[in-house]
């Protein structure tokens, strides 16, 4: 019997379509709010997203890449090039072979999860009740202070996180978070901190996640012509999705 290229790149699609959709169900128990939130089909915009941006890596094998998209729900789906994980580029570029670096990234996280998350991800919670009221309320200073004032709050917010990833990593974060605001037409202390508070709590690439539409579809609407208008409309957002997911643990739910 002779298989035809064609006919490859058809049993190839059906593999891939079959590691999706147990992706899916993988996912949706991974991380049940976030599930919630984005539904089956947007999940499987950011599944076919992590399984291209994996192989980028040399990251192929099943294993590795279900790690991969694990690690996405965690950190946000750019988590390889956050200035928060510097650690997961370095894995991801080494030389040697994907099995040992899924090994690697696996351990790294489970010290990570362990030191910033706390137990039964205690920290992560109480830090994420705090990031809620951030993102209503920034503190009231003027732009020239905002970054320095931001540092501090991240600090405040996070400190588990803050002292794992460094004062330099979170400077940077804040750098992108202004850049972002300003691309925008933010102006107001309040909105020009807003995107890198969402970066803190979703990723640094939250704004093109397809894991948080929310965000690029706020920062996209043509018929939201006021920037202001729009930060606050992204501002609400925000403290809808975090008060949801802080409301699912309060029931008693477990991720």
């Amino acid at each position: 019997m002779i298989i035809r290229d064609e006919q490859m790149a058809a049993f190839n699609k059906a593999a891939l379509l079959a590691f999706e959709d147990t992706m899916v169900t993988h996912l949706a128990q991974f991380s049940p709010p976030l599930f919630k939130a984005v539904k089956e089909e947007q999940l499987r915009v950011a599944i076919r997203f992590g399984i291209e941006r994996a192989g980028e890596y040399g990251i192929t094998f099943q294993g590795p890449v279900r790690l991969y998209l694990e690690l996405m729900l965690l950190f946000g789906s750019h988590f390889d090039t956050d200035p928060q994980y510097p650690w997961t580029a370095e894995i991801l570029t080494d030389e040697t072979p994907q099995m040992l670096r899924a090994q690697c990234l696996y351990k790294k996280t489970l010290d990570y999860r362990k030191v910033v998350g706390g137990p039964r991800d205690e920290y992560t919670l109480a830090a994420l009740g705090r990031i809620s009221a951030l993102a209503r309320q920034p503190p009231p200073v003027p732009p020239p202070d905002l970054a320095p004032a931001m540092l501090g709050e991240m600090k405040r917010v996070y400190p588990q996180k803050s002292m794992y990833v460094g004062d330099d990593g979170l400077q940077q974060l804040i750098k992108s978070g202004m850049t972002t605001a300003q691309k925008y037409g933010f102006t107001t202390p309040r909105a020009l901190v807003l995107p890198a508070v969402l970066m803190f709590a979703f990723g640094h690439g939250c704004c093109d996640d397809p894991l948080y539409p929310w965000i690029a579809r706020t920062l996209g609407d043509e018929l939201i012509t006021d920037p202001e208008g729009r930060a606050q409309r992204l501002e609400a957002k925000a403290a809808i999705w975090l008060d949801r997911v802080l409301e699912y643990f309060d029931d008693g739910a477990t991720a």
